[in-house]
């Protein structure tokens, strides 16, 4: 019987060598982040009367470690509004992206170069973000090519979004729902079931809902799921978007919420993971019924 268990061991050595290799060298390129949601993920910290200050604070500067996927699938140097030419309907200022980057790079050089893929949008609720909608098929050809420009690994999806779900009774009651929804089916279609979400939960809102909304966004409970609260921090002179100042403590926030899930594995090409994970979880099956 032990030598049974010594000989699966050794299979599974093997096979987890032969993944490892493969998962070091994806780590080589990116460590990629989608940022979707609504107007407070594209930003308007800085934006009064449709024009941004042009402010960029220490927190939110440039970094060489720190590249965005534009809006023509490349890979450049990531500057603020870094939602430029995605939400173009509307003026972009600061968001919580490059704060939440340069803070992660603070406290984690081992990360690499990080990979933001911008993907908010003003003004949407979460039924245009449903599976098969335009917004969601966009989130899913631009992840996909984050990963294929020079590779990487999806680490996570930094989600802000819920003040258009505010307005009517209706879809704030809908929203925890929906919004569940929303995270099952992304991750599923990015091949990754417990990739790490970190959302926000709403500082302000369109409608009287806002706290039908946050209730909501508080209690979702899915693993890998974090949710960081921007309650309470300062908002622009139009009372619904987060000022420039408060963007980059929601940004710290959402760092320090990712660094303590860290998922042991992120999405990459999903052959040798998925056959690494089915092995494994055979093998401690079979282990645990036998013993």
């Amino acid at each position: 019987m032990y030598s049974l268990v010594w000989l699966m061991l050794l299979s599974y050595s093997s096979l987890v060598s032969t993944n490892s290799l493969s998962h070091d060298n994806a780590l080589q390129g990116k460590s990629i982040f989608i940022l979707a949601g609504q107007s407070n993920m594209a930003g308007r910290g800085g934006v009064v009367n449709g024009t941004w200050d042009g402010f960029i604070p220490p927190e939110c500067q440039s970094n060489p470690l720190i590249l965005r996927l534009n809006a023509e699938l490349t890979w450049e140097t990531a500057r603020e509004p870094l939602h430029r030419d995605i939400d173009i309907l509307k003026t972009c200022g600061i968001g919580p992206g490059m704060a939440f980057s340069n803070s992660v790079l603070e406290r984690d050089l081992g990360i690499g170069v990080i990979g933001l893929v911008p993907c908010a949008i003003g003004g949407t609720n979460i039924s245009e973000w449903r599976r098969g909608s335009r917004l969601y098929n966009q989130l899913l050809t631009r992840a996909q090519a984050a990963l294929h420009g020079g590779g990487g690994l999806i680490r996570a999806i930094l989600w802000y979004q819920g003040e258009s779900d505010t307005v009517s009774h209706e879809d704030a009651k809908l929203y925890k729902r929906r919004l569940v929804k929303f995270f099952t089916d992304v991750r599923s279609d990015l091949l990754s079931p417990v990739l790490p979400v970190i959302q926000v939960a709403l500082a302000s809102g369109e409608g009287p809902y806002v706290d039908v909304v946050r209730k909501a966004q508080l209690e979702i409970d899915l693993p890998n799921v974090k949710c960081v609260d921007a309650k309470g921090l300062q908002l622009q002179p139009d009372g619904l978007h987060l000022s420039t100042a408060a963007q980059v403590t929601v940004g710290r926030m959402m760092a320090d919420a990712f660094l303590q899930i860290m998922a042991p594995i992120p999405v990459q090409s999903s052959a040798h993971k998925t056959v690494h994970n089915s092995f494994l979880d055979f093998f401690l099956r079979w282990f645990r019924w036998i013993f």
